[in-house]
């Protein structure tokens, strides 16, 4: 069975349930992404109804294409959709992915949604998948998702200057990190205490 079918699998704690993305998300998805704040970094934006229709079908047709995975966030505490995150850049051959194009809408954050969904696919992608690599970039500028993945045990790995380009027309050095197989025993550990913020 390929990544690609070993990646489309729902996936859930107590505090939250992933599933990969279909049609009948995109009113949870509209009711949370309307939020400018979310696409401050993101290398797109969505700013209405039409920016909003072209971002999501182009993550369902890569999804429905195997080019990645993208799940939508569930809040089990309240049944609503939080957000979406992603299994992206699957190097099958050489044992590597990346988690990203995380988002939340602002009522989810600070409440453990990103630890529990980046608890998920992880482990998943290391005990299921057999994934040597798990990796993460964002913008250096995005202290928030920077917090995020050093609290969720990521090591730093370095900013890659000028690598892609932002809708307003400049540049984004984008930061790297990365948890390795070796690594997830102790990480899961530390992911499974919870986290250190509601």
């Amino acid at each position: 069975m390929s990544w690609s079918e070993q990646s489309r699998v729902q996936l859930e704690t107590e505090h939250v349930m992933l599933t990969p993305l279909v049609e009948t998300d995109r009113e949870g998805w509209r009711e949370q992404a309307m939020d400018p704040d979310i696409w401050t970094h993101f290398v797109t934006r969505v700013e209405d109804e039409a920016s909003f229709v072209r971002f999501f079908y182009s993550y369902l047709a890569a999804s429905d294409g195997g080019k990645r995975t993208t799940f939508t966030i569930t809040d089990k505490a309240s049944g609503r959709v939080a957000g979406s995150t992603s299994y992206s850049n699957m190097a099958e051959e050489d044992l590597r992915l990346e988690i990203g194009s995380s988002w939340l809408g602002r009522e989810f954050r600070g409440r453990g949604i990103n630890h529990w969904s980046k608890y998920l696919l992880m482990r998943h992608a290391f005990e299921e998948m057999g994934v040597e690599r798990v990796e993460f970039k964002t913008d250096v500028l995005n202290e928030r998702a920077r917090r995020g993945l050093r609290a969720i045990g990521a090591t730093e790995e370095g900013v890659l200057r000028g690598y892609n380009p932002m809708p307003d027309g400049h540049r984004r050095d984008a930061v790297y990190y990365s948890v390795l197989k070796a690594e997830w025993p102790d990480v899961r550990e530390i992911l499974e205490e919870g986290p250190s913020f509601r």
